[in-house]
C-alpha cells in the first residue's frame, strides 16, 4: 500500500513538473505565482511535501491544466 501511494505521489510531482516545462516557466515563476520559496517549490515538485488540494487547485490554475491531468498517474508513465 505504502509503495503504490508514495509512486502516485511522485506520478503526480513529475505531472507537474512536466507541465511547467512544457509552458517553459520556472520554478521561480511558480514558486512567486504561489508565494512560496523557489525551495519549497523544489519540494513539491520533488514529492518531498505533502501538498493540500488547496495548492494542488492553484498549482493547476497557474498551469492552466485541468487537476484531473496532473493527478493521473499514468500521465507520468508516458512521460
Amino acid at each position: 500500500m505504502n509503495t503504490t501511494l508514495n509512486h502516485k505521489v511522485k506520478a503526480v510531482a513529475t505531472n507537474i513538473r512536466k507541465r511547467r516545462e512544457d509552458l517553459n516557466y520556472t520554478q521561480e515563476y511558480l514558486a512567486a505565482k504561489l508565494n512560496i520559496s523557489q525551495n519549497a517549490y523544489s519540494k513539491i515538485e520533488l514529492g518531498y511535501t505533502k501538498i493540500t488540494v488547496e495548492r494542488l487547485f492553484q498549482i493547476a490554475d497557474i498551469l492552466e491544466s485541468e487537476l484531473t491531468d496532473l493527478i493521473n498517474p499514468n500521465k507520468a508513465e508516458a512521460a
